[in-house]
């Protein structure tokens, strides 16, 4: 036997094994149905186990088939969604099941180059429902995985460069064993969520830290390596909390811009809003201020009140509808779909 081949064998033996001693309950886990693990991958990209869990169970139970979810109002998939960000993968996830219902009679595409024609699936998801569902051996690869890679083969390959991506994924494909490649990509994503962690890993416990690369040479802090790193911009948003009685203005944010399809209220980051037309009274100030942290933005947010007064109503409706903007009344607000930034704000109002 080759003697890489003998060494990537004994690789992919510990992980499982690894795995199998540290097994960990989820409901996704041991399914082959491809919508529910389709529906834990699409909620799991970039948010973490615990915080996703809820979520699912939230939609696993609203929408329990793919159909359900199809024919489902996008307002209420992104409801659901309120509060896990990234509201993109909900607009996707709605689409990409109102496809397969419509398109492909209720089936998800059984192997890997046809799920990534989906929307919304990339490489990684494509890679763990055609191994999870169909034991298609497709490694995944996301950054659990280059990390352990990294470290136990010594990569210090740039992993967000288009080469240092083709590079792990070449690898991990090899790793993989033909005969149980749903088990082992579930291992290597727990092996680097739980063992193999970004900051202070216990190595000396790690099954495989003899032969690891990393911790013999004594670089496993300077591994992975990740070059180009997200250009953060900050952002201040001055909300303009408008209400009339029983009556909020709210705005639904368009294309272009974050949040699409979600509510918040008139801002003033870009253009003034033109409140002088509705009353001559200032707004009162909101002592306090708001930020919220995106994976590419820093938001800085106040908020200020106006009340109008009751009989001016006919007014403002005609305001908000040259202006764009909506007259909701306060029992139908939780029914909006809004940013956490925004569900915060209401939070601390008690409303």
């Amino acid at each position: 036997m080759d003697p890489k081949t003998s060494d990537y064998q004994a690789f992919s033996a510990h992980i499982i094994s690894w795995y199998r001693a540290n097994p960990r309950e989820l409901p996704w886990r041991g399914t082959t149905d491809p919508y529910k693990i389709w529906l834990s991958e699409i909620i799991l990209q970039q948010t973490r186990v615990a915080q996703g869990l809820p979520y699912y169970y939230a939609f696993t139970e609203a929408y329990p088939t793919v159909r359900d979810l199809a024919l489902a109002p996008e307002s209420e998939v992104l409801r659901l969604w309120q509060g896990l960000g990234y509201y993109s993968r909900a607009r996707n996830l709605h689409s990409c099941a109102k496809y397969i219902w419509n398109e492909l009679a209720g089936r998800f595409p059984d192997n890997y180059q046809a799920l990534l024609l989906l929307k919304g699936v990339g490489s990684y998801t494509a890679a763990a429902i055609s191994s999870f569902a169909f034991g298609e051996a497709k490694a995944v690869v996301d950054g659990n995985v280059f990390r352990v890679l990294s470290r136990y083969f010594g990569i210090e390959t740039d992993i967000s460069s288009g080469k240092g991506k083709k590079e792990f994924e070449g690898l991990a494909n090899e790793l993989i064993p033909r005969n149980n490649p749903g088990e082992f990509n579930q291992a290597m994503m727990d092996f680097g969520s739980r063992q193999c962690v970004p900051k202070n890993p216990d190595c000396e416990s790690c099954p495989i830290h003899s032969t690891c690369f990393a911790f013999q040479n004594g670089i496993v802090k300077e591994l992975p390596v990740k070059i180009n790193k997200v250009k953060v911009k900050e952002r201040n948003l001055h909300y303009y909390v408008i209400r009339c009685g029983e009556h909020w203005v709210w705005k639904k944010r368009t294309a272009g811009d974050i949040w699409e399809g979600l509510h918040d209220f008139p801002n003033s980051e870009n253009h003034p809003v033109p409140i002088d037309q509705i009353s001559e009274n200032s707004p009162s100030l909101f002592p306090k201020k708001y930020r919220h942290i995106l994976s590419h933005q820093k938001l800085n947010a106040s908020f200020s009140e106006l009340e109008i007064p009751r009989e001016n109503y006919p007014e403002l409706s005609q305001w908000c509808e040259n202006e764009g903007y909506l007259l909701v009344a306060e029992s139908e607000i939780d029914y909006l779909a809004k940013p956490k930034l925004i569900v915060n704000f209401l939070n601390d109002q008690e409303i």
